[in-house]
């Protein structure tokens, strides 16, 4: 199955995705995989939350999310260009639940 998502890139330019549920696949490398950040400005640590690289800002469908973890807080605390709706892409696996979520890519540190 897939979900469809609307992922604002950091030139402002709002691209609708359809991403799998089936691949667990995590918000970042749907980013990576629609080549929507430049290469080498997304997910530098690999995914392990610990470089905010892939931090978004999520403009709706928070509600749909998983709560935050001390890893991921942990990280942001430390990260630039944070906002009240800040996360981690890394850390937010596509289920089926994220249908329509609305995400902003923070700018690259």
């Amino acid at each position: 199955m897939e979900i469809n998502l609307k992922i604002t890139d950091r030139n402002g330019v709002l691209h609708e995705v359809a991403a799998p549920t089936d691949m667990s696949m995590n918000l970042m490398e749907v980013v990576r995989a629609h080549e929507l950040a430049e290469e080498g400005t997304i997910g530098v640590c690999g995914g392990m939350a610990m470089c905010a690289s892939c931090q978004i800002y999520v403009l709706e469908g928070a509600e749909k999310l998983q709560p935050m973890e001390a890893d991921e807080d942990a990280m942001l605390a430390e990260a630039f260009h944070t906002q009240d709706n800040s996360r981690l892409g890394c850390q937010i696996p596509i289920t089926e639940e994220l249908e329509g979520l609305s995400v902003e890519l923070a700018p690259y540190p």
